[in-house]
């Protein structure tokens, strides 16, 4: 197997990123710096290791993407009874987990998966991967508002970051407001709107960073690919 696809396989990067990583002279095989592109790899007998760190594939992992609708909780299991978004997911020897939180009332974009290294690291206070959302909200949310989401708001003993705000529709009766935000801070989006003066009524994440939803139905999932995978652990 060629060596920037072994990494690749064994979640350092992208092939393209794993090629910068060889030319740095960062990468050994049994011991021996390798700067050369296109170098094979003996999976059963050559030791790989990068920044003096030994790699294996990890055939082991699975990433899901899933659609939760509204009505479950993002656990693995729930003492009350109540639908969990694990109901959705394909079954597996695996013992997957969500990847952070939706709330209860909350629908959209959710990561599952068994790795984690992608779960911590995407779960660390130092991620700033943009999560962006969808709310509909009572009343007028106006451009006043708007500035106000977008400097960052008081949610009870935290002021939130700056975030990307855009005003979809609004008038007396109800809003729809497209934010993105890069903190995970519990019921964030609901607490920022209550900040303003606003309630609201539904909320849903379409994506995070550049990973959307792709017309994938409210209550389906589908395995991540490899981009999308490879994505995920460079940024």
């Amino acid at each position: 197997m060629r060596l920037n696809k072994f990494m690749a396989s064994c979640g350092v990067a992208s092939r393209r990123k794993c090629d910068e990583i060889i030319m740095e002279g960062r990468v050994k095989i049994n011991a021996k710096v390798v700067k050369k592109l296109g170098v094979q790899v003996d999976t059963t007998k050559d030791l790989v290791t990068v920044d003096d760190g030994a790699i294996r594939i990890k055939g082991d992992c699975e990433y899901y993407l899933l659609n939760k609708p509204v009505g479950y909780v993002t656990t693995v299991s729930d003492p009350q009874g109540r639908k969990t978004v694990m109901d959705l997911i394909p079954e597996s020897r695996k013992r997957l987990y969500p990847i952070g939180r939706l709330d209860y009332n909350t629908s959209g974009l959710l990561l599952v998966t068994n790795d984690g290294e992608l779960t911590q690291k995407l779960t660390h206070p130092s991620f700033e991967l943009g999560k962006t959302y969808v709310a509909k909200v009572l009343g007028e949310v106006t451009l006043l508002d708007v500035a106000k989401l977008r400097g960052g708001v008081d949610i009870g003993g935290f002021v939130t970051s700056k975030a990307e705000v855009n005003l979809i529709s609004a008038n007396k009766k109800e809003s729809r407001v497209k934010l993105t935000i890069h903190e995970g801070k519990n019921r964030q989006v609901r607490k920022m709107f209550k900040a303003i003066g606003k309630n609201v009524v539904e909320l849903e994440r379409i994506a995070i960073g550049k990973i959307n939803l792709s017309g994938l139905k409210v209550g389906e999932c589908r395995p991540l690919t490899d981009k999308e995978i490879s994505y995920l652990k460079e940024v």
